[in-house]
């Protein structure tokens, strides 16, 4: 989830502020609002296909956070790591995959769109089922190459509802997926580097174990499609009260998938626990938030 507030933002801070971290920017005029907000940071220009910038910057870092699902700039990044670093001064990768890697048994078979799901995955009784999930999982690729060496979709719903004027219903509209706010993924990082900073190798952290799994609970997507239809006609953001569908473009077939899984890791070692609103919390700011860049499109 997306949001304006201060709460995340002094996460961001941290991990900029307190770690000089360097930052990848594609253009000048887009690093110098982040060089204006965060003054002592060395911003580094450049994008994820410029393999040889990013090899040179993770080779000098002590810590990269990667949050794309590109398999060349992991490749770059992972051969920078090892030419800078060593086992006694070793070199830290944290990856952000996407939950559409625990998908995969609903994208082989299209008659299992919106129906219900028992299997929840769990990052610390079964963590090898995580880092062995099948080739052709989402994301898969990527989190092999961080192993070998580690979302709008609530926006999406909002912008149909406000566009398209009803309430998007996939299947049996029964499919279930977890949820967590950006200010309590920061939170996660920050513990995380923190980690890293102080060069804490403890085996449950990294590697093949290092696989987490953040969540705040999980919303069923028929429910949150029928509170944001609610809630725009409630707030005026549409003119009628909105009926159920089960039209929807590309975009919605997310919406039929579950992707469930139980955050346990970061919570043993790290101590990381959510405490930002949950989903359903912030589904009026989620609905304003995209009216606002509607109209200014």
């Amino acid at each position: 989830m997306k949001s304006q507030h201060s709460y995340e933002q002094v996460h961001i801070y941290a991990i900029f502020y307190r770690f000089k971290a360097s930052l990848t920017n594609e253009a000048e005029e887009k690093a110098q609002p982040v060089k204006k907000a965060f003054p002592n940071i060395r911003i580094v220009l450049g994008d994820l296909d410029n393999s040889k910038v990013l090899e040179e910057e993770s080779a000098k870092a002590d810590v990269v956070i990667h949050a794309s699902d590109h398999e060349g700039a992991a490749k770059a990044i992972a051969k920078g790591l090892a030419s800078g670093h060593s086992k006694e001064k070793p070199g830290f990768y944290l990856h952000t995959g996407g939950a559409g890697i625990l998908c995969w048994e609903t994208m082989r078979d299209d008659n299992k769109l919106g129906e219900w799901s028992e299997r929840e995955y769990n990052d610390w009784t079964a963590v090898q089922d995580l880092t062995d999930l099948p080739k052709d999982a989402f994301h898969k690729n990527v989190d092999d190459l961080v192993l070998s060496s580690g979302s709008e979709a609530a926006y999406e719903l909002a912008h149909l509802v406000l566009t398209g004027k009803y309430v998007p219903i996939i299947g049996q509209g029964k499919a279930r997926w977890n949820n967590v706010h950006v200010a309590d993924l920061a939170q996660l990082f920050v513990l995380l580097t923190e980690a890293a900073v102080n060069n804490n190798t403890d085996s449950e952290l990294w590697n093949e174990k290092g696989y987490y799994l953040v969540e705040n609970g999980e919303h069923l997507w028929a429910d949150l499609a029928r509170l944001m239809g609610k809630r725009a006609h409630e707030l005026g953001l549409v003119d009628k009260k909105l009926e159920e569908n089960s039209l929807a473009g590309f975009e919605a077939v997310s919406w039929g998938f579950n992707s469930r899984g139980k955050a346990v890791r970061a919570k043993k070692v790290v101590g990381w626990e959510p405490k930002a609103p949950s989903i359903e919390d912030t589904v009026d700011e989620i609905l304003k938030d995209e009216k606002s860049r509607l109209d200014k499109n």
